[in-house]
C-alpha cells in the first residue's frame, strides 16, 4: 500500500486498514510516496498512522516534540546521541536526495522530508548524508555565504534523533550517474572560468570540464585573488563558525570534497553528452595550461625534457578497450619508463591536491568532535587486465604490479581521515564478462590498504540498489575479516522506491543485521506476514492505545 504525503492542508491522509489502496498522487501538489506499515498483529506489526496532524491545528514545535515521543514510545530506541550498544555493529546513514536544499534557497518538500526522516530513525538508522553545495551557498559573490537553508536541514535532523554526515560539495551537480538535478558551481567562479578556461580539467581534445576546478592551480589566485585551496578554506571555516553549535554532537561528520562527485580523482569518465559510456577506459585529464607546466617541470627535473611535451600519445578515447591502445594493452607503454614517469607524475599530483584540502580541513575541524572523510571512486571495469587502465586516467596508480591504494590510504590516515569507498554491494558475477570487471577483488584490496595504513574504512553502495543480495553483499564486505571492517556505511539514496514495500521490508532488515554485526537474523516467527517495518514487542499497556499514537511513517 502507498501511502502520499501532502504539503498542503493536512498533514498526513487518513488510512483504510482493511483495503488496500492508492491515493492519486497527480492530486497531489508536492508529495513523496512511502510504503504504508501495515495493521499490527500478533505483537509484531506496526499499525499505520491514523491521526492527521494539520498544519492549521498543530503547531510546528508541538508537532515535532509529539511525533519524537511516539517514535520513542513505539520503538524503544536510544537516545539521540546514544552510541550504538555494541562496538561490532556497523551504522547506517542514508543519503538525502541531492536537491534537498533547492536551487531557489529553501528545504525541498520539508513536510515529507521530515516524515520521511521518522521513517528513517524508526528502522534504526543512524543518521542522513547531505551534500552542502559550494554553488548555492557561496552564488552570490566571493565570501557572501548563505547557510540558512542548511541550518533549517540540520534543526531539522536534530529534533528527529538522527545525525549528519555533510559533504563540503565543492563540485557541480549534474552530468554523472545518478545526477537528478543541476547545480553549477557558483555564478562568480563560472565568470572567471569563462575568462580563463584552464582553469577547470581538460582533455587532449582540448574539451573543458566544468565540474571542479583544475588541481593544477590548487595554489594559484585564479579564484578573483584567492586560491582554490584558500576559497575552500574560507568555506569550510565559515561552515565551522555558522554550526559550532552542532559539531561533534548532531553533525558527527565532515566529508571532504576533493574532486569531481566529491571523490578523489580526475574526471576522467564523464557521461554528459554521451561523452563516455561504460566499460570505457576514459582519458587522462592534464591538458590545461597549468597541469602541462607542472608536466614540464617534473620531465625536466627527470632529466627527460620531452616527455613533458603532451600526455601520452598512444592512450586512445574515453569508450575505448585497454587492448585497443597502445598505451594500456597487455604490454603497452604504462609499464615503460615513460609511462611510469607519467603515471607517477599524475597520481602524485592527485595526492598532493588530496593532502592539501585534507590539511586545511585538519586544521580547521580540530577539535569540534566531528570526524572528517573521504571519498574514493570504486572503478572496478578493466580491474582484471594488466594495465587497470580505467582507474588509471581517473588518477589512480594501480596495476598488476603496484598498489595504488595504499598511498591514499596513508594519506587519509596521516589526517586521521576515513576513507570513504564505494561499490560495496557490487558482485563479480553480476557484471558483464566483456569489461574485465571485479569490485569484490578492488573492495579486498582497498581493505588491505586500510589496514597496512592504519586508516578507518567507509563505504557506500554505488549504484541504486532495494534487493536482498546487495545487501547481502554489503553485510558481507563489511565485516571484521582478516583485512578491515567498516565504521560506517551510508545507503544511496533516500527516494520514493526506497519506501515502497518489498524495498523498505529488505531495507529495515538489512539495517538491522547491520547493527548486529553483519549477523542475519531471521524476523520473529509471528511475523508470517512479513511486515515492512520490524519494530519488536510492544508492552501490554503500550498495545491498547498505539492505536491512537503518532508512528513512525513508513
Amino acid at each position: 500500500m502507498a501511502l502520499t504525503l501532502r504539503s498542503s492542508t493536512s498533514f498526513l491522509s487518513p488510512l483504510d486498514n482493511t483495503k488496500s489502496h492508492k491515493i492519486n498522487e497527480e492530486q497531489l501538489s508536492a508529495s513523496v510516496s512511502l510504503a504504508a506499515a501495515p495493521v499490527y498483529k500478533a505483537g509484531c506489526r506496526l499499525r499505520a498512522a491514523r491521526a492527521a496532524l494539520s498544519s492549521d491545528l498543530v503547531k510546528p514545535t508541538t508537532t515535532a516534540a509529539l511525533t519524537e515521543h511516539h517514535v520513542e514510545r513505539l520503538h524503544g530506541l536510544r537516545a539521540a546521541h546514544e552510541p550504538l550498544a555494541a562496538s561490532s555493529g556497523v551504522p547506517v546513514y542514508v543519503m538525502l536526495p541531492l536537491d534537498t536544499v533547492s536551487p531557489g534557497g529553501g528545504v525541498s518538500r520539508a513536510r515529507a522530508l521530515n516524515a520521511s526522516l521518522m521513517a528513517l530513525r524508526s528502522a534504526g538508522v543512524e543518521g542522513v548524508m547531505v551534500d552542502v553545495w559550494w554553488g548555492l551557498v557561496e552564488k552570490d559573490g566571493p565570501g557572501k555565504y548563505n547557510w540558512e537553508a542548511y541550518l533549517e536541514l540540520v534543526q531539522m535532523v536534530e529534533r528527529n534523533g538522527l545525525k549528519l554526515q555533510m559533504v563540503m560539495s565543492f563540485h557541480q551537480c549534474g552530468g554523472n550517474v545518478g545526477d537528478s538535478c543541476s547545480i553549477p558551481l557558483p555564478p562568480w567562479v563560472l565568470e572567471e572560468v569563462s575568462k580563463n578556461p584552464d582553469i577547470v580539467y581538460t582533455d587532449k581534445s582540448g574539451r573543458r570540464n566544468p565540474e571542479y576546478i583544475s588541481l593544477g592551480c590548487d595554489m594559484l589566485p585564479v579564484l578573483r585573488g584567492r586560491t582554490p585551496i584558500q576559497v575552500y578554506s574560507d568555506y569550510m571555516r565559515s561552515f565551522r563558525e555558522k554550526f559550532a553549535d552542532y559539531l561533534g554532537n548532531c553533525i558527527v561528520e565532515i566529508q571532504v570534497g576533493l574532486g569531481p562527485c566529491g571523490e578523489l580523482r580526475y574526471p576522467s569518465y564523464p557521461e554528459s553528452n554521451g561523452t563516455w559510456r561504460f566499460p570505457g577506459i576514459g582519458e587522462f585529464q592534464c591538458y590545461d595550461k597549468y597541469m602541462k607546466a607542472s608536466l614540464q617541470a617534473a620531465a625536466v627535473a627527470a632529466g627527460q625534457k620531452e616527455w613533458g611535451n603532451s600526455g601520452p600519445h598512444d592512450a586512445g578515447h574515453y569508450n575505448q578497450f585497454p587492448e585497443d591502445t597502445g598505451f594500456f594493452k597487455r604490454e603497452g607503454t604504462w609499464n615503460t619508463d615513460y609511462g611510469k614517469f607519467f603515471l607517477e607524475w599524475y597520481s602524485g599530483k592527485l595526492l598532493e591536491h588530496g593532502d592539501r584540502i585534507l590539511a586545511s580541513a585538519d586544521a580547521i575541524f580540530r577539535g569540534t568532535g566531528a570526524k572528517l572523510s573521504g571519498k574514493v571512486a570504486g572503478i572496478h571495469w578493466h580491474y582484471r587486465s594488466r594495465s587497470h587502465a580505467a582507474e588509471l586516467t581517473a588518477g589512480y596508480y594501480n596495476t598488476r604490479y603496484r598498489d595504488g591504494y595504499i598511498p591514499i590510504a596513508q594519506m587519509m590516515a596521516k589526517r586521521g581521515v576515513v576513507l570513504n569507498f564505494t561499490c560495496m554491494e557490487m558482485r563479480d558475477e553480476q557484471q558483464p564478462v566483456h569489461a574485465n570487471c571485479s569490485p569484490e577483488l578492488l573492495v579486498k584490496q582497498v581493505k588491505e590498504a586500510t589496514k597496512a595504513a592504519r586508516a578507518e574504512l567507509a563505504g557506500e553502495n554505488a549504484l541504486e540498489r532495494y534487493d536482498e543480495f546487495a545487501y547481502s553483499q554489503v553485510l558481507s564486505t563489511s565485516r571484521g575479516d582478516s583485512c578491515i571492517g567498516l565504521s560506517a556505511f551510508t545507503y544511496l539514496r533516500m527516494n520514493k522506491k526506497l519506501f515502497e514495500g518489498e524495498n523498505w521490508r529488505h531495507f529495515v532488515a538489512f539495517v538491522k543485521h547491520m547493527s548486529e554485526g553483519g549477523r542475519k537474523v531471521a524476523l520473529p516467527k509471528c511475523d508470517s506476514t512479513h511486515s515492512d517495518l520490524y519494530v519488536g514487542f510492544l508492552k501490554g499497556g503500550e498495545r491498547k492505545t498505539q492505536n491512537n499514537e503518532v508512528a513512525a511513517l513508513v
